[in-house]
């Protein structure tokens, strides 16, 4: 099976907390989520630099193609057979500024956190997503 490996940012609310929903949809595991802040991380992954995956949310298939921003995102839920109309984001003229207010949440996705859900950062310094196999597997 071709698995999706998803690189998130583990002390963001709102970035586990959409990696939360995938994990909850992800029956049939073609998802593995990888918290780029695991003080393993760049053993298990050295051909991913965890500053540039901080910046723009990356995502590799299991041929190693990776893939980066909202992209991720598309195949993800894709994947999981959920938001289908995410579609429309890459759209030739939507992708243009879908992408680029993609950006501006990326730079500024703690203050949205916590404008959202009241909180920054995660409290422990990482938030918990939780255990299902895809997320276990590489740990």
């Amino acid at each position: 099976m071709k698995q999706f490996t998803i690189f998130y940012d583990g002390t963001c609310p709102l970035c586990v907390a959409e990696m939360t929903k995938l994990a909850r949809y992800n029956h049939q595991q073609s998802l593995v989520f990888a918290d780029i802040y695991q003080e393993d991380f760049q053993q298990r992954y050295p051909h991913i630099d965890p500053e540039q995956a901080n910046t723009i949310l990356h995502g590799q298939w299991t041929n190693e193609q990776v893939i980066l921003g909202l992209d991720v995102t598309v195949t993800a839920w894709k994947l999981v057979n959920k938001h289908n109309w995410l579609v429309v984001l890459r759209w030739p003229l939507v992708r243009y500024i879908a992408d680029w207010c993609y950006l501006f949440f990326a730079k500024h996705r703690y203050r949205i956190s916590f404008l959202l859900l009241g909180q920054r950062r995660c409290q422990s310094g990482q938030c918990q997503l939780p255990a299902t196999k895809s997320s276990r597997k590489n740990t």
